[in-house]
C-alpha cells in the first residue's frame, strides 16, 4: 500500500512516465541499448545530447532502483562499472521502435541519427525481436541463436552507410 501512495495514480501511461518520463531516463537505455554503452564514462562522453554527469548518476540509480538496470563490477577492469539492461528494460524495444518511427514522421530527425529508428520500423516485430534476443545474449547471458545476422551489426552498418553517404538518407 505504501507504494501505491507514491504514485499519482493506477494509470498504465502515468505509472510508465513516473519511471520512464523524465528528460533523460530513455536516452540512457538508448544509449546501452543502441549504442552498447555499458560503462559510466562511455555513457558521459559519447551521448549526442551531452548529459551532464550529476544527472547521468542520478538515472543510473533510479533506472537501477526501477529496475531496468543493473551494475556490477567489470570483470575486464576491477575499477570499472558495468551496466547491463534488465528484461524490462529489453521489453521496451517496441516502444522505443514507435517512438523512433513517432519522431521521424512528426520532427526534424537528422538522417544519421534516425536512420537505425528507419531500419527497426521496416523491419517490424521480427527484426524487433531478434534485436532483442541479442540483447538477452549481452546483457543477460541468454544463449543466442547463431543461424541469423547480427542486429546491431545491421543498424550500425545503415548508420555507417548514411554518415559515408554525407548524411543523405532516404527516409
Amino acid at each position: 500500500m505504501a507504494e501505491a501512495e507514491q504514485h499519482r495514480s493506477g494509470c498504465p501511461i502515468n505509472l510508465s512516465l513516473e519511471v520512464l518520463g523524465d528528460s533523460w531516463s530513455l536516452v540512457v537505455i538508448r544509449d546501452i541499448m543502441f549504442g552498447n554503452r555499458r560503462h559510466y564514462r562511455q555513457l558521459l562522453g559519447e551521448s549526442e545530447e551531452g548529459i551532464a554527469s550529476n544527472i547521468l548518476s542520478s538515472r543510473l540509480k533510479q533506472l537501477t532502483d526501477h529496475g531496468l538496470v543493473t551494475k556490477e563490477q567489470d570483470p575486464a577492469h576491477k575499477q570499472r562499472q558495468l551496466y547491463s539492461l534488465t528484461e524490462k528494460a529489453i521489453q521496451l524495444v517496441p516502444v522505443l521502435v514507435q517512438l523512433g518511427a513517432w519522431g521521424r514522421k512528426f520532427l526534424p530527425v537528422s538522417p544519421e541519427l534516425s536512420i537505425r529508428a528507419k531500419v527497426l520500423e521496416d523491419g517490424g516485430p521480427q527484426l524487433w525481436e531478434r534485436f532483442m534476443a541479442e540483447l538477452r545474449a549481452v546483457h543477460l547471458g541468454v544463449p543466442a541463436a547463431q543461424d541469423e545476422s547480427s542486429v546491431h551489426h545491421e543498424l550500425e552498418q545503415a548508420y555507417r552507410e548514411v554518415v559515408d553517404a554525407g548524411g543523405d538518407s532516404s527516409g
